[in-house]
């Protein structure tokens, strides 16, 4: 997939769902849950339990689906990532031999970036957009919001710190797309089974996401707090 179609997937669907599978079953039951709220981008860690068994399994039951994989270090997880059917590469950091090997593959990567100066470097050197990760360490959507005059043409796509309540705000503040793991899927919701739950989760997060014009003015009327999914 070129660049410029990753893209165009961002920015028409906002949002990732990141899944640390801790079992085969509970990955697939995890990704069926959130593709049925209607999200369409899924992250794999690769240190997750079976992970490139699940890629693979994904990619044919959720045709209508990017399934791809994240926490990717060296080459050779590149290039096994690639042949288990991984439609795109998360790295929690910055190398630039993984992202000249992810371009002669035509496979968007996105490393992980803090400063100004690790978000342009990765950028300069062919990332297709950045994570800026932890985001909560750094300021949160303050911090993309910064970010945006110097360098506003950098797509950015904050994680580690996304929640149902401030995902909108990420995106108005210049984000091109969102990362959610923990809010997506509640410890409490895995544990019991109660796929509803998270599907209810990930339906509330696309119905925030295509609303496109709630402001920071204190509007509480998309808070995930006390909103019922099941």
């Amino acid at each position: 997939m070129e660049n410029s179609d990753w893209l165009k997937q961002l920015k028409t669907h906002k949002a990732i769902a990141v899944i640390r599978p801790p079992s085969w079953e509970l990955g697939l039951q995890m990704a069926g849950a959130v593709s049925r709220g209607g999200i369409r981008l899924i992250e794999i860690t690769w240190n997750g339990e079976k992970a490139p068994e699940i890629i693979s399994k994904l990619r044919s039951e959720l045709p209508d689906c990017l399934i791809g994989t994240g926490t990717i270090l060296t080459e050779q997880n590149l290039r096994d990532a690639v042949n288990c059917g991984a439609q795109f590469i998360f790295s929690p950091h910055i190398n630039l031999s993984l992202i000249q090997l992810a371009q002669a593959r035509t496979i968007p990567i996105i490393p992980g970036a803090l400063s100004p100066t690790e978000i342009v470097t990765a950028w300069q050197n062919g990332a297709s957009c950045v994570k800026v990760f932890p985001i909560s360490a750094v300021g949160g959507v303050d911090y993309i919001k910064s970010l945006q005059g110097p360098l506003g043409q950098i797509p950015l796509i904050p994680t580690g710190g996304v929640t149902l309540n401030n995902a909108m705000k990420f995106i108005q503040g210049g984000a091109i797309a969102v990362g959610l793991s923990g809010d997506l899927f509640p410890k409490q919701a895995i544990s019991q089974g109660n796929w509803q739950e998270i599907t209810g989760r990930a339906q509330h997060l696309i119905d925030i996401l295509n609303s496109g014009d709630k402001s920071e003015n204190g509007d509480k009327s998309h808070d995930s707090e006390g909103v019922k999914f099941f």
